[in-house]
């Protein structure tokens, strides 16, 4: 089965576990909880690089999840709207907050090279997650969307209630900004 043909069976099981939860079967939202949980974990994650927030904000978007879905009428996929959610949920805790980010390594028997080298990837990635972090707000949701999480432009237009154009056009803009950001040394604001 090609990775498309997956995608497309795994919208139509969402469908079918929604419109089961709709008529009362309670374990339906516990499958799709299950099937989504990690996927919504990694974009809270990259809006907050925390573990322990991420986390709770995972528990948050699936509360509203489950009061909203009675209400889902299925204009789009169940991950989308799921998505939305979560985007919306992010971006409301970093307004009230701004977290800071969590690093831990255990390097027991480790060499010196591979601590070295762990270190200098480590820092490559604490810079990129920085310069992120920097982006305009769209820019920085398109690109977690896009890149980070392989959502096809029809789909994060939706998740921001945007055109497809838009969300390319701030893809674009995101990638650029963050190309300046990364030689500059993160330097100066996009």
């Amino acid at each position: 089965m090609s990775h498309s043909e997956k995608a497309t069976a795994s919208v139509g099981e969402d469908a079918a576990l929604v419109k089961a939860y709709q008529r009362g079967e309670r374990e339906a939202f516990d499958t799709l909880f299950e099937r989504h949980q990690r996927n919504v974990y990694r974009l809270c994650y990259r809006f907050v690089n925390n573990h322990e927030d991420a986390s709770d904000l995972v528990q948050e978007v699936f509360i509203k999840a489950y009061r909203g879905i009675l209400r889902f009428r299925g204009d789009s996929s169940f991950s989308t709207w799921l998505y939305r959610i979560a985007v919306n949920t992010c971006l409301s805790y970093r307004s009230l907050r701004r977290p800071a980010m969590e690093e831990f390594h255990d390097d027991k028997g480790a060499n010196a090279n591979d601590v070295i080298e762990r270190i200098e990837k480590d820092e490559r990635s604490r810079q990129l997650r920085e310069a992120v972090s920097r982006l305009p707000e769209r820019q920085r949701i398109t690109l977690i969307l896009k890149v980070y999480h392989d959502l096809k432009h029809a789909d994060v237009a939706h998740v921001m209630g945007t055109t497809i154009g838009t969300a390319k056009a701030n893809l674009f803009h995101a990638l650029t900004n963050l190309k300046r950001l990364l030689e500059k040394g993160q330097g100066g604001a996009p």
